[in-house]
């Protein structure tokens, strides 16, 4: 298994847990697919878990094909929204205060 692939499984479990953290304190799913799973499962927690396997599955197709540039770059999207997520959780902390 390739570094990219860990990487990319790694950042998926990280936007998970930032999302889930936004759900919790009610902030509304900006991505408009992320948002129709939560709307349309059973309950939001298993809509964010189904499309974040989905995710990893599709990170794994990238993988076999041989596209590990395109991972990385992936990659490096997905640690951009993870950053992002953690600090509009800090900076909504702040404000709370």
């Amino acid at each position: 298994m390739s570094h990219q692939l860990i990487q990319y499984s790694y950042l998926q479990v990280l936007d998970f847990l930032t999302t889930l953290s936004f759900l919790v304190y009610g902030v509304q799913e900006a991505n408009p697919v992320v948002r129709w799973f939560l709307e349309h499962s059973s309950s939001p927690i298993l809509g964010l878990l189904l499309i974040k396997l989905l995710a990893v599955g599709l990170g794994i197709l990238v993988w076999r094909l041989g596209h590990q540039r395109l991972l990385s770059r992936i990659n490096i999207l997905f640690a951009v929204v993870v950053v992002w997520n953690i600090l509009a959780m800090i900076a909504g902390g702040m404000q709370l205060d």
